[in-house]
Parts: structure tokens; sequence; C-alpha cells
């Protein structure tokens, strides 16, 4: 952390000026979105926005977009960031199951997700084949697409960002205050999507800032915004993508399922407690 008043100023100038344009530049979106229609180029515009707000505050800043940390980084991190999330979606549609808050999907489920994803046509495939070439296809290819937004928000939050605020605060509070944000800029979409919205907004926060402490060691440790990006993707697609469609929803327990479900906002939390005992005990 930098010491000199001037500069902590001229630090905190930088993120509350990269802020208001990450705010300025979703509003609108986020108005098509809550106003006129759900539409995934709005969805894609918005998770651009910070990617935006991030090379405008760098030009205004007279500072070089190189100066991201665009490096690779070590594969061992890039790995670990495809494992953690994919590995915390699990155990908690795991848990699901067990506790009976959902079931598997039965046959008859299985083979109307094949047809959603065009896996017909091809010869007669079973219900374990299309779980099976599903998942994979999903597991890869899906994470490639959906790596390509999930760049644009983390160029802005993870590239940018954490960076300027490891600059006056520690881990943890780089950590916590990047989440809190993080999670304050989705609310308007939960708005909108939200059945409970007191109960949804404080599991999403909760999930939100588990996620950042576990990002943010990550990010830290590899010098890279690449893990970030993997993490974010993995992240979405096995708990939007693959593990609801492995499971039926029972009445009267909705609220434990999904990304803003109980449940996922549990086994996150655990995760991310450990990666913040993690990152202090190795003085991150």
């Amino acid at each position: 952390m930098i010491k000199s008043i001037e500069n902590k100023k001229q630090t905190w100038i930088t993120i509350f000026l990269f802020l208001g344009l990450v705010f300025a530049l979703t509003s609108p979106f986020h108005y098509a979105i809550v106003n006129l229609y759900p539409s995934r180029i709005y969805v894609g515009a918005i998770m651009w926005c910070p990617a935006i707000a991030a090379f405008i505050t760098l030009k205004i800043r007279g500072r070089k977009i190189s100066s991201l940390n665009w490096n690779w980084g070590n594969w061992k991190y890039i790995r670990m960031s495809y494992v953690i999330p994919a590995l915390y979606g699990i155990i908690t549609y795991v848990l699901i199951w067990i506790f009976g808050f959902g079931n598997l999907a039965n046959s008859e489920d299985i083979t109307e997700w094949g047809k959603e994803l065009g896996l017909f046509g091809i010869g007669t495939l079973s219900p374990t084949s299309i779980t099976i070439i599903a998942i994979m296809l999903l597991a890869t290819i899906e994470v490639i697409r959906a790596s390509a937004t999930t760049l644009g928000e983390e160029i802005g939050w993870r590239g940018f960002f954490i960076y300027e605020l490891r600059k006056v605060l520690s881990y943890t509070g780089v950590s916590i205050f990047s989440g809190l944000i993080w999670s304050f800029w989705h609310w308007p979409l939960l708005v909108y999507y939200s059945n409970n919205v007191l109960l949804e907004f404080t599991t999403f926060t909760v999930v939100i800032v588990s996620m950042s402490l576990i990002m943010t060691y990550y990010t830290f440790k590899s010098k890279s915004l690449w893990p970030a990006v993997i993490f974010h993707a993995v992240s979405n697609v096995y708990i939007q993508k693959i593990l609801p469609e492995l499971t039926i929803k029972n009445e009267g327990t909705e609220h434990w399922l999904g990304e803003n479900g109980i449940m996922f906002a549990i086994v996150t939390c655990v995760f991310g407690i450990y990666f913040w005992r993690k990152a202090i005990k190795e003085k991150l």
C-alpha cells in the first residue's frame, strides 16, 4: 500500500472516476433490461462496461492500457480457476439433491435438454450419452464463449479496479469492498429477475463477496487477469447452464436453488472464508 497522503488521494480519485464511469455506462442498459426487454445484447453490453470504463480512466489519468496485467501467468492458477468454481457448483447441487431440495433429472428431462442443445438427428442417444456429451460441450465450448463476455467484466474489476484498491487497502479490504461494489452493480438486474427481492439480494451479495475473496486471491497470486476471466466463466456455466438442467425443482424449495439460492450462498461463503484465511496466512 502507498503511504503518501497525496498519492492516496490521487488513487481514490482514480477509483471513484472509474466507478462513476462504470455506473454511467451501465445505467442505459440496466434501464433497457428492466423497462424494455432482457435481451442478451443488453446483458453483453453491460458486461463490457467495466472494461470500457477502465480504458477511459487510464486514458484520462495518462496511463497505458498495456499497463494492465495481460500476461497469461502460471498455468497452475489457470487450472485452479477452472477447478474451484466447478467444484463449488457441484458441491452445491449434490447437497441440494441429498437434502431433497431438488432431485436428479429423469430421462425425459434429459431428453428435452438434449433437444435444446441439438443432440438429435445424429443417431439414437441414450439419456446417459446426452448428459455426458452436453456436459463436455458446455464445460469446454460454452466456457470459451462465456469468457468473451466475462473478459469485459474482469478487465475492469480484477484487471484494473482491485489493483487500484490494493494501493490503499489490504487484501481483505480489497476483496470485500470490490465484492460489495460488484454486487451493487448487479442489483438492478435482480429487481427484474427476482421472486423474493430481499432474500435474493442477501444471498447474491454473499455469493459475490465470497467469489471476490477467491478471485482476488488468484489475481494477486498470478499477477494476471486471466484466472479471473476463466473463474467467472466457469462459475456462470456450471451454476447457470449445467447443474440446473440436471435438477428437478421441488415445490416450495426454489429459494434453495440457483445462483441466488441459499445453498449456493452457504457453499461459496465456506470457500470464500477458506481463501480469505489462506491469503492472510500467506500475507498476500
